[in-house]
């Protein structure tokens, strides 16, 4: 790898597979930040007023997504009215770290938080579930309740889109 970023003469951190170009850090962040305001803007995704449910797990994918959405709402005056929607599977012991760092996402990004859980939205939760159907494609009953749940609690929250990151 060069050691120069071809943009700024810095130390490159990395190469990015896309381009092949040599980039420092900040320089890698300032071309993502481009890219994702490129594709937003070009494909119209959103309106100014809308309001935009931000799927939250507390992973990387979703914190990222509520950094980079947060960030350019800003910088680029969207005009979005931003929120995190997360949901709480009701499986002990599965979502209680995650959700700290939803919650630590509230804070840090300054954006309301919205936690529905699976007994708020279907009267049950999914280790009652698994308690009757057993373990056998629990993960495939889970996965599809949890993008019916985001896309109800969107509703319930008057979304007009949600915004996921994968």
């Amino acid at each position: 790898m060069s050691k120069e970023c071809a943009r700024c003469s810095q130390k490159a951190a990395l190469r990015r597979p896309k381009t092949s170009e040599q980039l420092c850090k900040s320089c890698f962040f300032q071309c993502l930040e481009d890219e994702v305001h490129q594709t937003i803007s070009s494909s119209t995704l959103f309106k100014p007023g809308e309001r935009v449910a931000i799927a939250a797990s507390g992973g990387k994918d979703s914190t990222v997504l509520a950094h980079m959405m947060t960030l350019l709402n800003e910088r680029h005056n969207y005009g979005l009215d931003l929120f995190l929607l997360s949901i709480d599977e009701g499986i002990a012991g599965y979502r209680d770290d995650s959700l700290e760092t939803v919650k630590r996402n509230e804070q840090t990004y300054c954006i309301p938080l919205k936690v529905l859980s699976y007994r708020e939205l279907y009267g049950w939760s999914m280790d009652e579930i698994v308690k009757q159907i057993g373990t056998k494609n629990n993960c495939t009953f889970c996965g599809v309740f949890r993008r019916q749940a985001l896309d109800r609690g969107g509703v319930l929250e008057r979304a007009d889109k949600i915004a996921t990151g994968h």
